[in-house]
């Protein structure tokens, strides 16, 4: 493999697919060529696929799957005929060594139902974090919990924390992370009793491996004054969605207004490049993937309705997730 990072990759996840899973590989190796990819799904389907894209077929090896989890399915029902579907085989490679991350579009309860089963928590870690990326006026943010946890207690916000520091720090090697914890206030006396608690423990902390700026209401997310922020993972889903659904509102609506009458239109031939610069900050498929934090193996989530560009940034991301050995770093996290 000359050392090339090796993606298990759950090829019939989300809509699309495997088409979408092909085209996206087929458009990351057009930057990178680090990656190898082991594909779980119908081999017929594959083959057919791969054999259009001969400059992608010494990159991919094919490794048929007699089932796959559709995206309505329970995560009950899923785990009852789990070990013959491409999502279960992607992630047991990596426990069986034949790869470094999965990445899956796929039903995103059953990913962290089976990722859980399959590759077990990491010690001292309670429940797993999804964690995702979102932009601010500097950089990047990484963002946790998103939806996994719908209460979690103290304990559970500070493994967050030292996760989320970790990841940063994963992606972003030369940037230290900033810490804070996402409340109705900035007082220290505001918020749920575990916030609190978790506020003061991480503020008389001594970990040398991010700083901890305190609270940060949503309202100031992207302001770039913090790069790593930790909620439970129902305020997170909720701040997620309204955040995306900001970002459609505001593009859709700017397009429409622009295109309404002459000189709108003029404007817009004028503002092109200002504009196009405006709505490529805002496309979510730039920050497409998000990662189960707390498993002892990386597995990476990616929207199930993105598009190829969508899954190219998904693969992106477990390049930097292998080449930035999180899991080693979380370890690091919670061992100092």
């Amino acid at each position: 493999m000359n050392n090339r990072i090796i993606i298990a990759v759950d090829a019939m996840g989300g809509e699309n697919s495997p088409k979408k899973i092909v085209d996206g590989i087929e458009l990351s190796l057009k930057e990178s060529k680090e990656n190898f990819f082991k594909l779980y799904g119908n081999k017929d389907q594959l083959n057919v696929l791969i054999n259009k894209k001969p400059n992608i077929n010494k990159y991919c090896e094919i490794i048929h799957s007699e089932n796959k989890i559709k995206d309505e399915e329970s995560p009950l029902s899923a785990a009852k005929k789990s070990k013959s579907t491409s999502m279960w085989q992607s992630i047991e490679s990596q426990k069986n060594g034949k790869s470094q991350i999965t990445l899956s579009a796929g039903n995103t309860g059953a990913l962290f139902v089976l990722s859980r089963l399959i590759l077990n928590m990491i010690d001292g870690i309670e429940k797993p974090a999804l964690a995702g990326l979102w932009p601010n006026k500097i950089g990047m943010n990484v963002v946790l919990d998103l939806g996994a946890n719908i209460e979690c207690n103290d304990k559970n916000l500070i493994d967050f924390s030292f996760m989320g520091a970790a990841l940063h720090k994963a992606l972003y090697p030369e940037i230290e992370p900033i810490i804070a914890l996402l409340n109705i206030g900035l007082e220290e006396i505001k918020g749920h009793e575990e916030i609190k608690k978790a506020y003061q423990l991480l503020k008389e902390s001594n970990k040398n491996n991010f700083k901890f700026h305190g609270y940060i209401e949503g309202n100031h997310i992207m302001d770039g004054n913090v790069n790593v922020i930790v909620t439970d993972g129902f305020t997170g889903n909720i701040a997620l969605k309204t955040a995306e659904g900001t970002a459609n509102f505001i593009t859709k609506n700017l397009k429409e207004n622009l295109s309404k009458n002459l000189l709108n239109k003029i404007f817009l031939l004028l503002s092109y490049n200002a504009l196009k610069k405006f709505k490529n900050q805002l496309d979510p498929r730039k920050y497409n993937g998000a990662i189960l934090l707390g498993l002892k193996g990386p597995v990476v989530k990616s929207h199930g309705s993105t598009d190829a560009k969508g899954l190219a940034y998904s693969i992106k991301m477990c390049n930097k997730i292998v080449k930035g050995n999180l899991i080693e770093k979380i370890k690091k996290n919670l061992s100092n």
